[in-house]
């Protein structure tokens, strides 16, 4: 609910927007730290590794979130294109490889998130492609 809220407001600068971009940021920065107390043991090193990789990213791109909401307008189709490649991009690729790697610990993977990994790459680099092209041109 509060994620469809964060995607429905038009006006970035609107303080509950902020409120979300930062509750994203300071959960991504805390979760790994959480997460890796409770299932150090239950991982291998690459499972561990891909779950830091989920983390790592998660947190890049809300940081860039708070700099794009601090700094662009977001009133052009162009502007709403990239805050919403980012968030869809972030969600679909850090949380299907946090799905993975939890489901595959417990010895239930499920593959339906397999695919979705790279789709939610290919989102994040179509709003960094989108964010360059809105600064080059």
């Amino acid at each position: 609910m509060l994620l469809l809220s964060a995607l429905l407001f038009n006006n970035l600068h609107d303080t509950k927007s902020i409120n979300f971009r930062f509750f994203i940021w300071v959960y991504s920065s805390n979760i790994w730290g959480f997460w890796r107390t409770f299932i150090k043991e239950k991982l291998t090193s690459d499972q561990l590794q891909s779950f830091e990789t989920g983390v790592k990213y998660q947190m890049y791109h809300a940081i860039v979130l708070l700099i794009i909401g601090f700094n662009l307008e977001i009133s052009t189709f162009l502007d709403n294109c990239i805050l919403y490649a980012f968030i869809i991009g972030t969600l679909l690729f850090s949380f299907s490889i946090y799905g993975l790697v939890l489901s595959s610990a417990n010895n239930k993977k499920l593959k339906f998130l397999g695919p979705i990994t790279p789709l939610g790459g290919l989102f994040l680099v179509a709003g960094w492609a989108l964010l360059i092209y809105k600064f080059v041109v």
